[in-house]
């Protein structure tokens, strides 16, 4: 198994706080699952309010069986979509990943 995280740091913009970006970021990423078939476990979270302002605002923790499923997460066209949408929002150098096995 493949154990995929990703975190975003964002920006205010289109009218909307980080925090308020994080949050229609959150609502699209929780309809992967049923979109993308090779997900076979995801959670996104939000970062605490109270929690520092340093921290990341948003994280997706995802399962995969093996690196091609996780390779076909990564090129499948609503990832790409949601990848697009998280790049008008994130802040410069405000992407963090790690992939692992376990």
């Amino acid at each position: 198994m493949i154990k995929h995280i990703v975190m975003f740091r964002l920006i205010d913009t289109e009218g909307k706080t980080a925090m308020e970006n994080a949050i229609a970021a959150k609502e699209q990423a929780d309809k992967l699952p049923e979109l993308v078939p090779s997900i076979r476990k995801m959670e996104t979270v939000i970062n605490s309010e109270a929690a520092p302002d340093s921290n990341y605002h948003i994280a997706l923790i995802c399962d995969f069986d093996d690196m091609n499923e996780l390779d076909e997460y990564q090129n499948h066209p609503e990832h790409k979509k949601f990848g697009a949408f998280i790049a008008g929002i994130r802040a410069e150098g405000g992407r963090a990943c790690i992939d692992y096995e376990y």
